[in-house]
């Protein structure tokens, strides 16, 4: 059995963790409204922007001049995942529930007997990812220097993924980050950006004609590469979001946790602190009759 001493370390050593958990929960809590109303506020463009080139592209989707971005390479063999996580840890499943979808998603594909490479955005990803397709990560991109996100940021991936695309070094890309929902709700999302996946809309009310100037296929291909980073950049919000929400909940459950062990050792503490002052008035009771 631990000594009296022994047992007051740990239950210092608790206080001074439980006190870290606290901190690291109210920073959380602080970041998490600003990075939670950058994530909202960046929904409506991206929607709106899928919106208006679905529209362009369902004019330009059969005419033999259709950006590549839009109608493909003709080929569906080489994938390119790309995966987007934090760069820091203490967030419960935040980061290994977005690798496990993006690792269910390779696996399905190899098993199709697709090629499957990866782009990692963020340093936890690309740590979990390398374990078992370390051959197949052909980049990894780390933004732990960057203080707060911009589209600046998101410009650069969608850069390095086009130029890839450009080589001919893959034929359909997905993107896999984390949705914002909650503090407790961070929902894992795969979206096919190369090439674009375009919606169709019901037949709910009369069909409108447009008529572009210039025409659809010059309007896309000035579109679609900057619709790319529009659609990273978002997932970047949306990560930086559900990172912060993460982090709130797990230092929570942690603080929590603490607190309940904290309670239990007190108890161990002053149940073997009686048991000893007991023994020891034993003994002196006992000494005391001998004489």
């Amino acid at each position: 059995m631990a000594s009296l001493k022994d047992m007051r370390v740990r239950i210092a050593s608790t206080k001074a963790t439980q006190k870290i958990t606290k901190a690291m929960q109210m920073v959380a809590a602080s970041r998490l409204r600003r990075a939670q109303q950058a994530a909202e506020a960046a929904r409506p463009y991206a929607d709106k922007m899928s919106a208006v080139i679905s529209n362009i592209a369902g004019a330009a989707a059969g005419s033999p001049g259709a950006p590549a971005l839009l109608a493909g390479t003709g080929r569906d063999q080489v994938h390119l995942l790309l995966v987007c996580t934090g760069e820091r840890g203490l967030s419960g499943a935040f980061n290994s529930s977005i690798v496990r979808l993006a690792r269910e998603r390779a696996q399905a594909l190899i098993a199709q007997g697709k090629e499957v490479k990866f782009f990692c955005v963020g340093r936890k990803g690309y740590e979990q990812l390398r374990r078992l397709f370390d051959k197949q990560i052909v980049e990894h991109l780390d933004l732990r220097s960057v203080r707060q996100l911009g589209f600046v940021n998101a410009e650069d991936i969608a850069k390095k993924v086009l130029a890839r695309f450009e080589a001919g070094e893959f034929d359909v890309c997905t993107l896999f980050y984390a949705q914002f929902k909650s503090v407790i709700a961070q929902i894992p999302t795969a979206q096919q950006i190369i090439p674009l996946v375009v919606e169709e809309k019901a037949a709910s009310g009369p069909v409108i004609s447009y008529e572009y100037e210039p025409e659809e296929d010059e309007l896309l291909s000035g579109l679609l590469p900057r619709n790319i980073a529009v659609q990273i950049f978002r997932a970047l919000l949306e990560n930086n979001a559900s990172f912060y929400g993460a982090q709130m909940s797990s230092m929570d459950n942690a603080t929590r946790n603490a607190g309940e062990m904290i309670r239990k050792q007190t108890q161990i503490y002053n149940r073997t602190r009686q048991a000893q002052i007991t023994k020891e008035l034993i003994e002196i009771i006992s000494g005391a009759e001998a004489v």
